[in-house]
């Protein structure tokens, strides 16, 4: 089952780029927009320490499992699977395809995230305050979201087309600390302006008021929900930069740092966001409480209130850009190898391929808005189908059968040979059984039981 990586595959030259690399293809969107304003819905205190326990349990236990798979293999997903056991290879299939469908529409809203960037640029961020005409107006028109969308998919495909080391490993430790750099700045900035201080109190203390036990019950299915979503977890990612990984490096701790750097910058993008909105709405809490519309809708009105929110604006945008960016490489990279060690091709021809696919299934995604508007799946329009699908359905599924693979085909030693092959002790290693064989498998079910139960 130990196959040994081909001394001709490329890997990270360091266990910091490791890290980066993988820490920023968890820092995402879902970190900047996601993870605040279910803060601000889920009880504010109280979703962050449910958060934080599960970030170190739950999302520790399946990120070293997935981290560990690849480096065991030295394959990307689908070969990973079929080599632990032949039977699990449709797994392998399963996985591969969650990577396929999320890179196509999460590239079209990182071209969202262009536009609104070149808009504060230009100076011009008071054109997108408003009631939201402004964005319905932008993603309406296929025009401008094509565009912006193709230029997105060419920022992507030109640093996977430089390699690992060349290209993701040099522009993650490039792009990672200035987007450190630029969360902590926005964070104090934000915190200084008047009337901040309640914001905080709103986003970091427990709100107990009125709480029951099925208001628990969505704050825990919101929280694990947010962190499986923020981790890049059952996407075949961790695996594929797994396999790049050094046979000397610790695996359980390059987890955890990965971690620590993931949750604070989700908890520094809510430093941002919560007490901005706060501020901005006079304490009203529904205004936090917007969703997706937030970053697009919310924010720029925040923004254009502020002194000096042009500029503020501009690096938020720039902020947000990179960390959609080191996602989105992520996910590009997946697809990439899978492709090139499936088919035996090189690296350039195999990343114009999955350039045209990305761009042909990321348009089902552009026209969705515009002229398939009234094109609609299950009552999902076209993006909000590939999120649903891949995101509550095929990655839960991905998760439970990796916990039973591990668990109860091959066995948790499977794992544990690799983590101590760079470590003389797992120290984790009761922690990680007890999560993998009970508590992961019962998580993923309530994650992908949840939507058809109740509306979170």
């Amino acid at each position: 089952m130990n196959e040994n990586k081909s001394s001709e595959k490329s890997g990270f030259s360091s266990k910091i780029g490791f890290i980066l690399a993988a820490a920023g293809s968890a820092v995402g969107l879902g970190n900047i927009w996601r993870f605040p304003y279910l803060a601000a819905k889920y009880g504010g205190g109280l979703f962050l320490i449910i958060y934080l326990i599960f970030t170190v349990t739950f999302g520790f236990t399946l990120m070293l499992t997935e981290t560990a798979i690849g480096r065991k293999t030295g394959k990307s997903v689908i070969g990973a699977y079929k080599s632990i056991n032949k039977r699990f290879a449709p797994l392998g299939w399963l996985a591969a395809l969650v990577p396929a469908i999320i890179l196509p529409y999460y590239c079209v809203i990182g071209g969202w995230v262009l536009k609104y960037l070149t808009v504060f640029v230009t100076g011009n961020g008071t054109a997108a305050t408003g009631d939201g005409s402004f964005f319905s107006s932008f993603i309406g028109n296929a025009g401008q979201p094509t565009l912006f969308f193709l230029i997105y998919v060419a920022l992507t495909a030109a640093v996977v087309m430089l390699g690992v080391q060349k290209g993701i490993e040099k522009v993650s430790k490039l792009m990672m600390p200035l987007l450190v750099v630029l969360t902590v700045g926005i964070a104090i900035y934000t915190l200084t302006l008047d009337g901040a201080m309640d914001g905080l109190k709103y986003y970091i203390l427990p709100d107990f008021d009125g709480m029951t036990v099925s208001k628990l019950l969505k704050t825990i299915a919101a929280a694990v929900g947010q962190l499986f979503y923020s981790m890049s977890l059952a996407m075949g990612i961790m695996i594929t930069y797994g396999s790049y990984m050094r046979k000397e490096d610790s695996l359980e701790q390059s987890v955890r740092h990965i971690e620590v750097f993931d949750t604070a910058i989700a908890f520094l993008a809510g430093l941002i966001i919560v007490p901005s909105v706060f501020v901005f709405s006079n304490g009203d809490p529904d205004a936090l409480k917007a969703g997706p519309s937030l970053m697009f809708i919310t924010l720029p009105n925040v923004f254009d209130s502020m002194a000096g929110g042009q500029i503020i604006g501009t690096v938020f945008f720039v902020l947000v850009a990179l960390a959609a960016l080191t996602s989105s490489i992520s996910l590009m990279e997946t697809v990439v190898s899978i492709i090139c060690e499936k088919f035996k091709i090189k690296r350039i021809p195999c990343c114009l391929i999955v350039i045209a696919l990305c761009v042909a299934i990321g348009m089902l995604s552009v026209l969705g808005y515009s002229v398939w508007d009234t094109v609609t799946i299950f009552g999902y329009q076209l993006l909000d189908f590939f999120d649903f699908i891949s995101n509550n359905i095929m990655m839960p599924i991905v998760a439970f059968l990796t916990c039973v693979l591990i668990s109860y085909v091959v066995g948790t030693k499977y794992i544990e040979d690799e983590v101590t092959l760079s470590q003389k002790r797992f120290k984790s290693k009761t922690l990680f059984n007890v999560m993998i064989k009970y508590v992961c498998p019962i998580c993923m079910i309530i994650i992908l039981v949840t939507p058809f139960v109740t509306k979170i």
